[in-house]
């Protein structure tokens, strides 16, 4: 469980995960040794579990995003998740309940890159492709209180 200054500071972190021990004791109104001893334990718990860097694909040539959800054929299962796993391109996936057995981020730079990386799947799953148009909602945290 957290305190109001635990929610205090994972929301300064969410924000910028960068800030320095001296900016988040003063938006919590903490000393610093204070601070740095709370984030240790929020650490600790699993409550924290890293701090991050937001890039933007683009900047890297990757010009398309699809959620993908991905139907293994009977038996395929752990074959279909070993080849997501091995596929840089996915930067995300769960693993869900329902028709799909999973359902994945793919990052691409072109039409036929996603036609060739959905290619090496097919042989083992059917798959449905919604490309990205826009992110209204960006990963976020739930509400913690």
């Amino acid at each position: 469980m957290t305190d109001d200054i635990d929610q205090v500071l994972i929301g300064a972190l969410m924000e910028d995960s960068r800030r320095s021990l001296k900016a988040l004791a003063q938006i919590s109104g903490l000393s610093s040794p204070s601070v740095a001893e709370r984030l240790r334990r929020l650490e600790e718990r699993g409550v924290l579990k890293g701090y991050t860097v937001e890039i933007d694909p683009k900047c890297f040539g990757y010009q398309l995003q699809a959620i993908v959800r991905i139907r293994p054929l009977p038996g395929q299962l752990q074959e279909v998740e070993r080849q997501i796993q091995a596929i840089p391109e996915f930067t995300e996936c769960d693993k869900v309940t329902g028709d799909d057995c999973f359902i994945a981020r793919l990052h691409v730079r072109s039409m036929e890159q996603l036609d060739t990386l959905l290619d090496r799947l097919n042989t083992h799953a059917e798959t449905n492709t919604a490309i990205v148009k826009k992110t209204p909602v960006k990963r976020r945290l739930p509400p913690m209180a």
